[in-house]
């Protein structure tokens, strides 16, 4: 079925697959995005020589390789473009101010987790790792940047480490390459900074994957929450909530806030940017 003549997606078909997609990831498509539904699903209709969406739809239900499916769907409808040192007033916030007082709260332990949830490609986590080696604070500590995302395909690209000059867009990310090894016009991770990452598959509304998420000091979680409706954002902050320890920073996108999600986090008002912050345990 070439993908000129790819069935149009009924108002019925539209209903069912966000319905189901929702359901599995929390990802919510309002009415206005049927066409990029019909437009991004078009090619697994033909890769499973499927006549329509409905049978797509009868496909990710019932078939016995409808978990994989629906994970592909998943990573099909959503954007992944990123790039290093993203947001950099924030970033420069993290670095200049954050860093320091963790270096100071975490001194007896010496030991610091961040997770990226929704880390994409990756160049979010490196970009974490190589603040935290640059600052000078944390040296001899137990460190571990944590990324993860519901889409195995750039979790992979993630785990390779590995760039073009796109990711490098900013004077800011320009000024990262001494941690990247170049051979042509491709950029590796240098292995000291491989050495403070990890990545792993999740879907952040599924509670039984959440369980394998320990205790940690910062979460990013940047444009990702602009995916979902209402209802998933208080799920998923009840878990960050949950996740960070007392006193542990949150970092949203700009475009994002908690107004009318929760009020368990208090506004902290830095040099650079505002941040959230889980309060302490009052005495």
């Amino acid at each position: 079925m070439p993908l000129a003549t790819a069935p149009a997606m009924t108002p019925e078909e539209f209903r069912l697959l966000r319905e189901l997609i929702y359901a599995h990831s929390g990802l919510s498509f309002g009415d206005e995005t049927r066409y990029l539904l019909e437009r991004r699903l078009a090619p697994r209709l033909q890769y499973h020589g499927l006549d329509d969406f409905g049978a797509y739809h009868r496909f990710l239900r019932f078939d016995p390789s409808r978990r994989a499916e629906i994970e592909i769907a998943v990573e099909v409808l959503t954007t992944n473009e990123t790039y290093f040192y993203r947001e950099p007033h924030q970033l420069r916030a993290f670095s200049e101010e954050i860093l320091p007082a963790l270096a100071q709260e975490n001194r007896g332990a010496r030991r610091l987790r961040i997770w990226s949830a929704g880390c994409s490609t990756g160049e979010e986590v490196y970009t974490i790792a190589i603040l935290l080696a640059r600052s000078g604070l944390f040296e001899g500590w137990d460190l571990d940047v944590f990324g993860s995302d519901i889409a195995r395909r750039v979790l992979a690209v993630a785990r390779a480490g590995v760039y073009g000059p796109r990711a490098f867009r900013t004077p800011e990310a320009d000024a990262l390459r001494d941690s990247f090894r170049a051979e042509g016009e491709r950029w590796h991770v240098k292995e000291d900074v491989r050495r403070l990452v990890s990545f792993g598959h999740l879907n952040l509304l599924d509670d039984s994957m959440m369980g394998l998420v320990g205790a940690v000091d910062v979460i990013f979680c940047r444009n990702v929450m602009i995916y979902f409706d209402v209802a998933a954002r208080k799920r998923v902050v009840r878990t960050f909530r949950d996740k960070l320890r007392e006193g542990g920073y949150l970092l949203l996108g700009h475009s994002e806030s908690l107004l009318n999600v929760t009020a368990d986090f208090e506004i902290l008002h830095l040099r650079h940017d505002l941040v959230y912050r889980k309060p302490l345990a009052l005495p």
